[in-house]
């Protein structure tokens, strides 16, 4: 069997995935995400631009012929060329790793090892008067474990092929403009451990247990499967609140069911790693709300006696932003005239990016004419992001701090005081719960992102109407939560 670093990648991420992958059917994978598409080519086109301040090699062979590559690697590699792209690199995991699981210990397993970059340095290898070292290229920000395990999975199965394991390797992230050097002494110990780890998962005759992180399986192509069998199973992944950490504290208390769960004490919870005082009896809460489906009062309310319900004029504000050009491109904003009862929806778009500082300061001008009006939103994100425009177009204290004080975080007050017999805490699901739809059901955020990027390579007016009636809409659900929320708390406190 074939273990390349793709693997070890996703295994990290989700027990299941690899399991999936190799021995699922592939018929039953969902489409690539739009999203998905997005961020495969972002990190191409982030690669090729770090790629183009390098004169490196590549080495040719027919696709999929590992053997084939792995021998023109090696032809670059005696020829001691400076850089080499993608060489193929292989290994018996039996040589790669220090300690054999006994379910590989009959098994032949090759381990297949794709860097970015080897990178030639002064050293004594089996080529001459040089070693190469691996270097990847990431997209992501943070030298993640997920990251640093597989360099030194690289670095392993390179030092076998070249003869002398590298003491160094180095990922590039976005936020570096040096590369990360990886600490090989912590890092390959633990890959070898995750490897092994991984190996016996792939042995056993069903595949790992679900587990539903929507964070990490949203984009992963097994999702609608895996969620299926979740949903069949009522698995507690499901509950809002349950972490992999602690549903393992669950699982060794035999504590694997709704029911179960909603009859604990909290006393028995509360001691347990991830978990406290306060988390325990509020999971107890989320299980009863979602086994009797209804909603609970939680049993430590947000203290919310300065914080403003209703007022004549109330505003709903939402933001809609591309991360990867750290720009917040349309500021939604929805005037509720509770007295009048009429309303009305200005977007304030930035059709280029340059524009973000005119609707920074029409959304200033905007909510200037209601000095009074709270601001309500969802989610900490607006507020954070007030403050950063603020900061950057160098908005006075005196102007932005009076709209600040204003501002409301529904999430935050919905979440401390009441639990919902819902999957998630994400506006969609809530307001769905409520009764609310989107007028295009298959909007979300992370498809305006997608589409403010092809608006930007098209000029197709229509992405903009069709991102800017999401964001209405979300402005209009903020404002359905707040309402229930309202006359939930007022039906509590008549009894």
């Amino acid at each position: 069997m074939l273990i390349n670093a793709e693997l070890l990648l996703q295994y990290q991420r989700c027990k299941r995935r690899p399991f999936l992958d190799i021995h699922g059917d592939r018929s039953q994978r969902d489409a690539p995400s739009e999203l998905l598409v997005k961020l495969q080519q972002d990190k191409i086109a982030y690669q090729l631009g770090v790629l183009a301040k390098f004169t490196y090699s590549r080495p040719e062979y027919p696709k999929g012929n590992w053997g084939a590559g792995q021998a023109a690697t090696l032809e670059l590699m005696q020829r001691g060329v400076e850089y080499i792209h993608q060489g193929v690199l292989l290994a018996n995991y039996h040589d790669l790793s220090e300690s054999i699981s006994e379910f590989a210990e009959d098994k032949d397993y090759t381990c297949l090892s794709r860097p970015d970059l080897l990178i030639k340095q002064p050293g004594k290898s089996r080529f001459g008067d040089w070693v190469y070292v691996p270097a990847n290229i990431e997209l992501g920000k943070r030298p993640k474990q997920e990251y640093q395990v597989v360099i030194a999975f690289h670095t392993q199965v390179l030092g076998i092929v070249q003869g002398v394991r590298p003491k160094i390797a180095w990922l590039k992230l976005r936020s570096k403009d040096t590369g990360y050097a990886v600490d090989l002494l912590k890092w390959t110990p633990q890959m070898q451990q995750i490897l092994a780890e991984m190996i016996q998962a792939l042995e056993t005759p069903d595949a790992p247990e679900v587990f539903i992180s929507r964070q990490k399986c949203n984009l992963c192509h097994w999702y609608s499967q895996c969620y299926a069998i979740a949903q069949a199973q009522k698995h507690l992944s499901l509950l809002p609140g349950i972490t992999p950490i602690r549903y393992t504290q669950l699982q060794a208390l035999e504590i694997t069911s709704l029911e179960a769960l909603a009859h604990t004490d909290p006393s028995v919870l509360e001691n347990l790693v991830g978990f406290d005082r306060e988390v325990a009896p509020k999971l107890i809460i989320q299980a009863q709300s979602s086994l009797q489906k209804r909603p609970f009062v939680l049993p430590y309310p947000l203290h919310t006696e300065s914080v403003t319900f209703s007022a004549p004029i109330e505003i709903y504000f939402d933001i809609e932003a591309q991360p990867d050009l750290n720009l917040d491109y349309l500021l939604g904003v929805l005037v509720v005239d509770t007295q009048t009862k009429t309303e009305k929806f200005y977007s304030f778009l930035a059709e280029q990016p340059e524009q973000e500082a005119l609707i920074w300061q029409q959304f200033l001008d905007l909510v200037g004419k209601y000095p009074q009006a709270p601001i309500y939103h969802f989610c900490v994100y607006e507020f954070d992001t007030v403050k950063r425009l603020a900061n950057l177009y160098r908005t006075p204290h005196t102007a932005v701090n009076p709209v600040l004080n204003r501002f409301v975080d529904i999430y935050e007050q919905l979440t401390q005081s009441v639990a919902l017999p819902i999957e998630s805490y994400a506006l969609k699901a809530i307001a769905r719960w409520l009764g609310f739809e989107w007028r295009n059901p298959e909007a979300s955020g992370a498809k305006c992102i997608y589409w403010y990027d092809q608006w930007l390579e098209t000029g197709d007016r229509t992405l903009l109407e069709t991102i800017k009636l999401y964001n209405e809409d979300d402005c209009r659900a903020t404002h359905s939560v707040k309402n229930w929320l309202v006359e939930f708390r007022e039906l509590g406190a008549r009894g």
